[in-house]
């Protein structure tokens, strides 16, 4: 479902403040935002310091509600968005009535196209800080098929006798929410029948296969009025017509159809043939290792989870040259024997361990694909690959997470004659 979405009119008194009916002391300032910043917000200047603000869409003037709190031992200052003064031709009316108030969402106001390109713009304005990536090609986003209902994992805060919700990231509140537009169906069939019943944890994580129907609801709940069965050890998903194992700990991208363009994407760079030998490090539960597995000689599947490892050897015992190796990506890496054609890199947000970096240059694979969720992390490695005598043939943006500013990017990496 992508819900119609209708322009702005200029002025509109939006409802983003999620303190709004609170007789406080409030501050407010008129901003023209900057460009997009730290979390997605635009930048704006306010009384000579940068200040992030919520809810705007750069080169807008607003009026901001102004949040003044402490975070980590500092003093921080930001915005929300409370009216529309000159709105930008991008604006749109969120569709969501929890949008501001929730903050899990930050881009609901912003058309489609205009987001897309704000995440092109956001990866490249993370690599104008290396010189050794200031000629590589970013290519456009490429567009979900979904804008909305495409999440298959949700992590709920429970508070007040069983509520369910999320908390707003800039003032730590609880919010409750009876649907949330980005989940699967299934998800929100499941918020709606635990919605007030599940006081007994503070915390609950909902998983579906979209593809299978499977479901995960953790952790166990044992109240009589839960309508679910929960506590389950794993659930299943089909990508590429191979099922997979995912167990509540281990990892899977939360976009199920955009996993499957990742996987076009690599394969495509990688041009795999079967005498080549493949590195799939930071494996997670063998999506990448086992749908490519029939175009190559051997796989080496590097990943650090013992669940995940576990998840693989169950579902995927049939794939005869696939072997998982247990541990650190920076550790196992360089003890491979194996002359390594072609690798892959999908690490967590921070990036690859310096060590790792260290292994792929010296083992010089003739080609690396990267998948990274964060274009920062993505850059700093990129230019110590670059140093060590590797070409950034393109980047390719993906956008898995709709109405956020999130974005994963597919870096094509050869290694330089």
């Amino acid at each position: 479902m992508n819900p119609s979405i209708s322009k702005v009119s200029k002025n509109r008194y939006m409802s983003l403040d999620p303190l709004r009916n609170k007789d406080d002391n409030r501050e407010y300032a008129d901003l023209r935002l900057g460009d997009i910043g730290e979390l997605g917000d635009c930048v704006a200047d306010f009384d000579g310091e940068d200040i992030s603000v919520f809810g705007g869409i750069p080169g807008e003037l607003v009026r901001a509600r102004i949040y003044r709190y402490r975070r980590r031992k500092r003093s921080v200052i930001s915005g929300m968005v409370c009216q529309v003064i000159e709105p930008s031709p991008h604006r749109v009316e969120a569709p969501c009535p929890n949008f501001g108030p929730c903050s899990g969402c930050q881009w609901q106001h912003i058309d489609y196209d205009h987001q897309l390109e704000l995440k092109r713009r956001i990866v490249s304005d993370s690599f104008s800080f290396y010189s050794t990536l200031s000629d590589i090609n970013i290519c456009s986003t490429v567009p979900a098929p979904s804008q909305f209902e495409y999440r298959n994992h949700a992590r709920f805060t429970v508070r007040f006798g069983g509520q369910m919700g999320f908390s707003n990231r800039i003032t730590r509140r609880f919010v409750r929410i009876d649907q949330c537009m980005l989940m699967e169906p299934e998800i929100n069939k499941v918020l709606e029948g635990l919605q007030d019943k599940v006081s007994e944890t503070t915390n609950l994580s909902v998983r579906v296969g979209a593809n299978t129907g499977d479901r995960l609801i953790q952790p166990t709940l044992h109240a009589p009025e839960v309508p679910f069965l929960s506590g389950q050890k794993w659930y299943t998903e089909n990508l590429k017509g191979r099922t997979f194992r995912v167990a509540s700990p281990s990892f899977f991208q939360v976009n199920t159809p955009q996993s499957e363009t990742l996987i076009d994407l690599v394969s495509e760079h990688l041009a795999l043939t079967k005498e080549q030998i493949l590195v799939d490090a930071y494996a997670g539960v063998g999506t990448f290792a086992a749908i490519l597995a029939s175009s190559v000689k051997k796989v080496f599947a590097i990943e650090e989870s013992a669940s995940a490892v576990s998840d693989a050897a169950s579902a995927l015992s049939d794939v005869e040259n696939l072997e998982f190796l247990l541990g650190k990506t920076e550790k196992v890496l360089g003890e491979i024997d194996d002359d390594i054609d072609a690798l892959i890199l999908d690490p967590p947000r921070i990036g690859c361990h310096a060590d790792t970096l260290k292994a792929v240059i010296d083992s010089r694979p003739l080609r690396v694909a990267y998948v990274s969720c964060d274009p920062s992390s993505l850059a700093r490695d990129l230019d110590i690959l670059v140093k060590g005598n590797y070409r950034v043939m393109n980047v390719q943006p993906v956008d898995m997470f709709p109405q956020t500013y999130h974005v994963e990017c597919v870096a094509s990496l050869s290694i330089s004659s």
